[in-house]
């Protein structure tokens, strides 16, 4: 099982960075193509949630970002420090998308766990008095393991 960990000062000109990392890896690890924007939508709508959070509880503190590949599965798991108590701390619940009514322009906290739930299938949130872990994965088709973008199983016509 491979692990890359990506530590970021919480600004959100990180989080792109994050995004791309992200991508690349779930790409090497065999992830469809097709899958990669959701890839990439979650761990920014993660990385942005930890980045606001840091920002407010403890700005001098990295944001984490673990990418794991193995057991047939990619997994992003995104840290933060942040240990204040507000309706979003405890929530260990991710809200189903279709409860989202409307997205005004004051966004109910919960709001971007409701967009990550409806990008990811696995989605689970632990938070405890050190902050939360937001862990995301994906199915990895293993016949596409390290190959190159655009290049799956071998075509069984010539």
């Amino acid at each position: 099982m491979a692990t890359v960990e990506l530590r970021f000062t919480p600004l959100p000109a990180h989080v792109r960075t994050a995004r791309l990392v992200a991508v690349s890896l779930a790409r090497r690890a065999g992830i469809d193509e097709e899958v990669l924007d959701e890839v990439r939508l979650a761990v920014g709508e993660a990385a942005t949630r930890a980045v606001g959070r840091h920002q407010v509880a403890c700005p001098g503190e990295p944001v984490l970002v673990r990418l794991i590949d193995g057991s047939g599965q990619f997994v992003a798991e995104v840290v933060d420090r942040a240990a204040e108590a507000g309706p979003e701390a405890d929530s260990t619940h991710i809200p189903d998308l279709a409860l989202v009514e409307s997205i005004e322009d004051d966004l109910p906290p919960g709001v971007d766990l409701a967009v990550i739930a409806g990008l990811v299938d696995d989605v689970s949130v632990s938070a405890g008095p050190d902050g939360s872990v937001v862990r995301m994965a994906w199915a990895v088709d293993e016949s596409t393991r390290n190959a190159p973008s655009g290049y799956g199983a071998p075509n069984a016509t010539a």
